[in-house]
């Protein structure tokens, strides 16, 4: 058991797959079609009671069209999209880089291949 775990506590593989991980999600997220999301079916818990939209009612739907540049789309599914989605490109950009900055020296294993 414990040789089992031993690579999660291993500081510089877990701190590799996480930079791996914030690099790679958006990748993965971009490749995603579209169409599936596109649809209306709501899972908002305000909006299916209510019937009324919620402040964040579409977010999802708006971030996915912004990262296909579908601008018009994702204004239409939320106009709160004009601050969400560049706030999170720039903590997504700062984490990347703090990632790089602070742990480069666990990229030697990289450089090493």
């Amino acid at each position: 058991m414990q040789k089992e775990i031993f690579w999660l506590r291993n500081n510089n593989l877990s701190q590799l797959l996480l930079t791996a991980g914030v690099l790679i999600i958006p990748v993965i997220l971009y490749l995603m079609p579209l169409e599936w999301i596109e649809d209306n079916h709501s899972i908002c818990l305000y909006k299916n009671i209510t019937g009324n939209e919620c402040i964040g009612c579409g977010m999802t739907r708006a971030i996915f069209s912004a990262m296909h540049f579908r601008f018009e789309n994702a204004y239409y599914y939320n106009k709160l999209v004009i601050i969400v989605f560049p706030l999170l490109i720039y903590i997504w950009t700062k984490t990347v880089i703090d990632r790089f900055l602070r742990h480069s020296s666990h990229f030697t294993i990289l450089n090493s291949y």
